[in-house]
């Protein structure tokens, strides 16, 4: 005979499991939105540091720098350590290490405790991507809603970098940086406690990782690394073309209220871009949902080259949520093809793979540029994007197990 479910005693920290896909989504949505907020703020920061110490451009590009290139190469090793000490633990002292980051940072007297704070951000930034995504993947197994929330997850990032460094900025218009710095590692500090609180047990998880594991990992192995080069391609693009529109823009005779409204307009088609192409992947398909934004995207970057001002500005939130939707479709299908069990490391391996190329990208577009120019460049980075399609195409076949 089957006995009923018994809530836990409020002691323990066990969580009903009608209740640990909501808890788990909302946990993963808050570090998202957390992180990358405290992310995104170090660019409010970083002229006020310049004045405050009298650095050089390329100290102020170290600073950058050193925080994006932690995060991009610790977070292999960040799925690895969660299989020793646990998804939740690692989650959470990531996050509370970033406010810790910029605690430090609040009492920094020059360049050198300024760089320590922000090598100890970038480590404890390393973790966010590949547990939490591996967090809503996992608690949703089974349910047929992986791929919509992930979408949410996405989009919660794309809320955080929005509101966090605007809320600062307003701040330090009436106060000093150091304490924007203390309200922001208080602001890291108190979602590590909520993140404590939110998510479940690791163990809740464990059993279906390990039953569903060894059935989908051999056809995984194969699907990864195109999935990957579909990201990494994308996600270069996406950088690449950030970096060039602001002098698309002032050739075509906007001022810099234009180009702040441009990229607006962007952003915001972006955000809602995740968000509805992660829906769209769960109805269509990953491989015609990434054939529909990306040849859309290709063609709207070469009318952003061909079409006067007025009609590239109307056209900008239609881009943006082209260019941004294919990663919400993208992340979707990590679970797929990486399966259960390697989880952890296949996010770790995508975020690696994709944050990378976006550093390296604006570099390598940016002398093409010089040697060519913005118009050929962009024009090059439209064609050098339906190299997607064809990946996508692979990554459906081992999806489809063919």
């Amino acid at each position: 005979m089957s006995t009923p479910y018994a809530p836990p005693h409020p002691g323990t920290a066990d969580t009903p499991p009608d209740t640990a896909p909501r808890r788990s989504l909302i946990a993963a949505c808050t570090a998202h939105a957390v992180h990358d907020g405290l992310t995104d703020v170090i660019y409010v920061l970083l002229p006020l540091w310049q004045s405050q110490f009298a650095l050089s451009y390329a100290m102020v590009g170290l600073l950058r720098g050193a925080y994006s290139g932690v995060m991009a190469s610790m977070q292999l090793l960040a799925s690895r350590f969660a299989r020793r000490w646990g998804r939740k633990r690692l989650l959470v002292g990531g996050t509370a290490l970033v406010g810790l980051a910029y605690l430090v940072a609040s009492q920094a007297s020059g360049m050198t405790w300024l760089l320590v704070a922000l090598v100890l951000g970038g480590l404890g930034a390393s973790t966010q991507h590949p547990l939490a995504s591996s967090l809503v993947a996992d608690s949703h197994e089974g349910s047929g809603k992986v791929k919509q929330a992930l979408s949410h997850y996405n989009f919660a990032g794309d809320i955080g970098k929005t509101l966090i460094p605007g809320l600062i900025g307003l701040l330090l218009a009436i106060a000093s940086w150091q304490t924007g710095a203390l309200m922001i590692g208080t602001l890291g500090v108190t979602a590590a406690l909520l993140l404590w609180w939110l998510i479940p047990r690791d163990s809740q998880f464990a059993a279906a990782r390990k039953n569903k594991g060894s059935s989908v990992d051999g056809a995984a192995r194969g699907g990864m690394w195109p999935l990957l080069a579909t990201g990494t391609i994308d996600s270069a693009v996406r950088m690449g073309f950030l970096t060039f529109l602001p002098f698309l823009l002032n050739s075509k005779g906007a001022g810099s209220a234009g180009i702040g409204m441009a990229l607006s307009l962007l952003f915001v088609g972006g955000a809602f871009g995740k968000l509805l192409c992660g829906y769209l992947g769960a109805r269509i398909g990953m491989m015609k949902t990434v054939w529909l934004t990306e040849a859309t995207t290709s063609l709207c970057i070469l009318l952003a080259v061909w079409l006067p001002l007025s009609w590239l500005m109307a056209m900008l939130p239609l881009l943006g949520l082209a260019l941004n939707g294919t990663s919400s479709v993208l992340y979707g299908a990590v679970p797929e093809v990486a399966g259960a069990a390697r989880r952890d490391h296949a996010f770790a391996l995508f975020y690696t793979g994709t944050i990378g190329a976006g550093a390296l990208s604006p570099v390598l577009f940016g002398r093409l540029g010089d040697l060519s120019g913005i118009p050929m460049a962009l024009e090059i980075l439209a064609a050098f994007l339906l190299l997607t399609l064809p990946l996508s195409w692979r990554v459906q076949r081992q999806l489809d197990g063919r």
